[in-house]
């Protein structure tokens, strides 16, 4: 065992992030969580194992690790870029470790509309109501009441 060796470590700070879900209109930072003495060379992958790169006013890696996802406007949305798993890495003389997968996701900020379902009945019978939400807000929106002609309903 060489002296060096003693001082020598590589770690994960915080490896508990899987998922980042991010407005559109906000962009995202994502700090790659390791750390090591002495310093570590920080990369980020696609899930694929492909090494990503900067994409000017679209995506960057900060020299301290971060992984930044510019705001973007929903016409320039891109699965590769902004609804895909990356990694990141850590390497110094010690070694090299991967972090676990994180999933980054945009959800694309952009007007909506929730509508109800005509249904018919005939009067004394049950009508069933569906709340209708567009798939592309649909994991983010909770219903929380209903509403006729500005009056909650109570069940």
């Amino acid at each position: 065992v060489f002296s060096e060796d003693l001082h020598a470590s590589l770690y994960f700070v915080n490896a508990s992030l899987q998922e980042v879900v991010f407005a559109s209109t906000t962009g995202t930072v994502v700090p790659c969580p390791a750390a090591g003495i002495p310093p570590v060379t920080l990369r980020w992958y696609l899930a694929t194992g492909e090494e990503i790169y900067d994409v000017p006013g679209i995506r960057h890696v900060h020299p301290n690790g971060t992984l930044q996802i510019f705001p973007f406007p929903p016409s320039s949305f891109n699965n590769l870029i902004h609804d895909n798993t990356y990694y990141c890495t850590a390497e110094n003389p010690s070694g090299k470790i991967r972090s676990q997968d994180v999933h980054i996701k945009a959800v694309l900020r952009e007007p909506y509309t929730v509508r109800v379902e005509d249904q018919k009945a005939m009067r004394g019978n049950v009508a069933v109501f569906k709340c209708i939400i567009p798939s592309s807000v649909e994991a983010y929106i909770t219903v929380v009441s209903w509403e006729k002609d500005t009056v909650s309903l109570v069940s």
